[in-house]
């Protein structure tokens, strides 16, 4: 072979690299889907984003909950045969108001159970959609959100209150303001429908939708009891395994790392196993 021949291969095959990569790693999601699902007897459907990247510029964005996201996951749902239960994964910062409550929506309508299992967080739309869950399956340091709407980079609260400061205020303020007053009543609204026969819906729903805390406030297991809703605590293995396969995107280094440790021994306080296994040597 002429060493030309074997440069060009070499970039031919370079480039068809990453193409292959996620191939396997679309195969290894759709497989652990199909067995998820099959333990499960249920419609899995994830909803997961990660920062990606743009072009060659290497600048972060972090992707959202947005129309596609919705038709797709409502296309998902429609499939579903009445009475059958549907799991769908979230792992998401939140995203478009509209796009979150038409999928909520139709998880609140679909005629059968409905679980929200969230691994690590699910904030703003994210948690709009896991209220819409019969139940919601997290850990105890898991992140759930506030979900009062956002006007652009502003509160719909924070404009509404500034609005009613005394003083001039400019048109562009004053507009604002209206419409965070109606998107206010309008998200509170559907919490409260999310929720249905709760018997604090109303108080529940004007906590998480009128701005009470910052819009990144995040809302953990315990709070999230005291609030009553439907939790419980314990992600499963299979749902832990299948966040590894769907990575940040290639070229990010990871900032974390760890060596892990060997299992601990359930009910024993920290180092009491070395020192048995200590005594029995010494004994020995």
């Amino acid at each position: 072979m002429h060493p030309w021949d074997a440069i060009w291969l070499f970039f031919i095959l370079s480039s068809l690299q990453p193409v292959v990569q996620r191939y396997l790693l679309a195969s290894s999601r759709r497989r652990m889907l199909g067995s998820i699902a099959k333990q499960r007897d249920a419609t899995v459907i994830t909803l997961i984003h990660r920062q990606e990247t743009v072009s060659f510029l290497g600048f972060p964005l972090m992707r959202h909950i947005d129309i596609d996201d919705a038709q797709t996951v409502l296309r998902a749902i429609r499939s579903t045969p009445p009475g059958k239960r549907i799991e769908i994964i979230l792992h998401t910062p939140g995203g478009l108001v509209l796009a979150a409550s038409q999928i909520a929506k139709a998880l609140h309508d679909h005629d059968g159970e409905v679980v929200a299992v969230v691994p690590h967080y699910a904030m703003s739309g994210g948690t709009l959609i896991a209220l819409a869950a019969d139940e919601i399956v997290l850990d105890r340091h898991t992140a759930l959100g506030p979900v009062d709407p956002q006007l652009g980079q502003y509160p719909a609260r924070s404009l509404v209150e500034v609005a009613d400061m005394p003083g001039q205020h400019n048109d562009q303020t004053l507009i604002l303001a209206d419409v965070g007053r109606k998107a206010l009543v309008q998200v509170e609204a559907l919490v409260v429908d999310l929720l249905g026969s709760n018997e604090r819906a109303a108080e529940v729903a004007h906590l998480l939708a009128s701005g009470v805390w910052t819009h990144d406030h995040p809302l953990m297991a315990a709070e999230l009891e005291r609030l009553g809703l439907p939790i419980r605590i314990g992600v499963p293995v299979e749902e832990r395994l299948l966040m590894d396969i769907y990575p940040q995107p290639r070229g990010r280094e990871a900032a974390v790392e760890y060596v892990p440790q060997r299992p601990v021994i359930p009910g024993a306080p920290p180092g009491r196993d070395t020192r048995r296994r200590d005594a029995q040597a010494a004994r020995g």
